[in-house]
């Protein structure tokens, strides 16, 4: 094999594929990047078995030749020491050939790396997925559905389904729920699809926050292929795949009250600084909980109290408040995670009582929500 690309562009691909390439694997192999020449250009491959990504470069784009494929062939290289070298190199481009016995030589300006290769025969094959069950997403939006939700997944792998988001998909509409059982965060988009197929799957939160951070901003379609096992995302020149998380979501439509007893109106970057300043104390004390106490006159009191440090409390005005009065207390952090995820200026906060879950949306958007569980605090 051998060929001379840009290295800019090149650099971009080996970062993107590096997002799947895990130190932890059990597998040497794929402690490697994969790099393939045919003519059409070059493909690199990163994996961990978990997540597979797929970046191709073609040798011309745009009337501009990008590579000049000299010899196709393919071969396994380090991850590791192979991205650092491609981003330090000299030259804006560079020249990989592989000889016999898979030796590989790097060359770029006046620098030239000699590293150890490995049989690319050996590397695993990525994920056969067939055609047919396909939707499309806009990159902005999916980008935004992976935000609103991912957040919320667990961290404890006492129950790994919980590590996942579930993607439900019926009559034209894609619902994202995520939950850690103590806070729940959904969001939901009409979908562009052939089919009126029905999908209901659960995608490792892991998996999400990689894809996202891939994907180039903007409105270009995203095609989404889903199987017993594995998730495909097929962008422009990437793909990248996922393994499906085993096992029953639980159904957390219950969780979410359908009548309120107290609605409350605020601004969110009001309500959301306030959280913020009186979450400074409560990072000492557990749970980092604040209080919410309605004391009349459409005014809400956020407070905060640690023992040994001292205690804080601000007044913020809501635009309305309906219902009963009430004093809830609740984790600072995923209030303000819950915030962060809502794109409203105004949001709607809706109460059930004291010790039950209370939702927040948007002031005039249905297609998002977030629900927190209060704690007790005696």
């Amino acid at each position: 094999m051998k060929f001379s690309i840009q290295k800019d562009r090149f650099a971009q691909s080996v970062q993107d594929v590096l997002k799947a390439i895990s130190s932890r694997t059990t597998i040497p192999i794929l402690t490697g990047i994969k790099i393939a020449a045919t003519e059409e250009g070059i493909t690199l491959t990163g994996s961990d078995s978990d997540i597979s990504i797929e970046s191709f470069i073609p040798f011309e784009e745009d009337d501009t030749i990008i590579a000049d494929i000299k010899q196709s062939g393919a071969i396994v290289l380090n991850a590791r020491f192979f991205s650092e070298i491609v981003k330090k190199l000299p030259s804006d481009t560079l020249e990989i050939e592989v000889f016999p016995s898979f030796q590989t030589v790097i060359r770029a300006g006046q620098a030239e790396f000699n590293l150890h290769g490995l049989d690319p025969e050996e590397y695993p094959h990525l994920p056969q997925i067939e055609e047919g069950k396909a939707f499309k997403l806009p990159t902005d939006l999916l980008k935004a559905m992976v935000r609103q939700t991912v957040f919320a997944v667990s961290t404890s792998e006492t129950r790994p389904i919980l590590t996942g988001v579930n993607w439900k998909m019926e009559n034209g509409e894609l619902i994202c729920i995520a939950t850690d059982s103590h806070r729940l965060a959904l969001r939901k988009a009409a979908v562009e699809t052939d089919t009126e197929e029905s999908y209901n799957v659960v995608i490792p939160g892991k998996s999400l926050s990689e894809l996202s951070k891939i994907l180039d901003d903007g409105s270009e379609a995203v095609e989404i292929v889903i199987t017993d096992n594995q998730v495909l995302f097929r962008a422009k020149h990437l793909l990248f795949f996922s393994r499906l998380l085993e096992g029953n979501y639980p159904d957390t439509s219950r969780l979410i009250p359908d009548e309120s007893k107290t609605t409350l109106v605020l601004s969110s970057k009001e309500f959301l600084q306030a959280i913020d300043r009186a979450s400074l104390l409560a990072r000492e004390g557990r749970n980092n909980v604040v209080k919410l106490s309605m004391i009349g006159d459409g005014v809400v009191e956020i407070s905060s109290n640690s023992p040994e440090i001292g205690k804080v409390t601000e007044q913020v005005s809501s635009q309305s408040i309906e219902g009963e009065d009430l004093k809830i207390s609740f984790s600072a952090k995923y209030m303000m995670d819950a915030l962060k995820a809502l794109e409203g200026t105004e949001i709607n906060v809706q109460f059930t009582g004291a010790m039950r879950p209370f939702v927040i949306r948007p002031l005039y958007d249905d297609s998002i929500l977030q629900l927190i569980l209060p704690v007790r605090t005696y």
